[in-house]
């Protein structure tokens, strides 16, 4: 069964499996620590769970027996991050709430809904509300900056219009040249100098770029300044959004003494 928009179960979840990295945090925030008994390979956080919490195999490969086995009342999981027909064969034994988030506001309304569902409706909505107000407060880029953010190497992938991480680059002060495209178009070091690019960053995940990632592309990318990113404070929505205004202000801290500098 799928639950929909705002729909609740009859009692609150004594049993939740997440498939979702950014889920399981805020399950964490949420105080909903025994009753989450079941994570993926890829939630790393917080670190004492994902040592100790049963794994329910990765995000795209799902160990539906072990999700059986774990015979939760409530299994959350996100269209995007997760295959859809694992997910649909779960639905026919367990109620699955799945998560569809592309920008800041659908990312609270989760939180909102995760938190009513599972009995957390107050901690979800202070949670909601300092989120809110530390990103109105976000120190950004002025003025904004054009900027392309890359996901992928071999071949380049950046981000369009349509992604969450588009809307966090938006509430950084950053324009997204990639803006009129869709969801994770491919690219090339062409393409970015056509863009003109004031920064482009790479992201940490899902591919790991380096400091050699940067040389490559600074040879192709002249007087472009070009930066590692924290892979998931642009993409994790949950509780991780409260990291996002504070690593902001550090980033904009280098951004402005690099100007100097040159």
């Amino acid at each position: 069964m799928f639950l929909k928009e705002d729909q609740l179960l009859p009692l609150y979840p004594q049993r939740i499996v997440s498939l979702v990295p950014s889920v399981t945090e805020l399950l964490y925030t949420l105080g909903l620590n025994e009753e989450t008994v079941g994570i993926t390979k890829f939630c790393v956080h917080p670190k004492e769970w994902f040592r100790t919490k049963p794994r329910m195999g990765g995000t795209k490969s799902v160990h539906t027996g072990a999700v059986k086995r774990a015979n939760p009342q409530l299994i959350i999981a996100n269209k995007e991050e997760n295959v859809k027909e694992q997910v649909e064969t779960l639905a026919k034994e367990y109620p699955v709430l799945l998560t569809d988030v592309n920008d800041c506001e659908t990312a609270l309304q989760t939180i909102l809904h995760i938190g009513n569902i599972t009995g957390k409706s107050i901690t979800a909505t202070q949670l909601t509300d300092d989120i809110r107000n530390r990103f109105a407060t976000m120190k950004k880029f002025t003025p904004l900056l054009p900027a392309a953010y890359l996901i992928w190497n071999e071949p380049y992938m950046t981000i369009g219009g349509d992604t969450f991480i588009s809307d966090m680059m938006q509430h950084c002060g950053l324009i997204n040249v990639f803006a009129d495209e869709k969801r994770y178009p491919v690219i090339t070091p062409e393409i970015l100098k056509e863009k003109n690019c004031a920064l482009i960053l790479l992201s940490s995940e899902p591919y790991p770029f380096k400091q050699k990632h940067i040389d490559i592309l600074q040879k192709n990318l002249p007087g472009v300044n070009i930066q590692l990113a924290d892979g998931e404070l642009f993409s994790w929505y949950g509780s991780r959004m409260l990291l996002l205004p504070e690593y902001m202000k550090k980033v904009n801290s280098e951004w402005a003494m690099m100007n100097r500098e040159s």
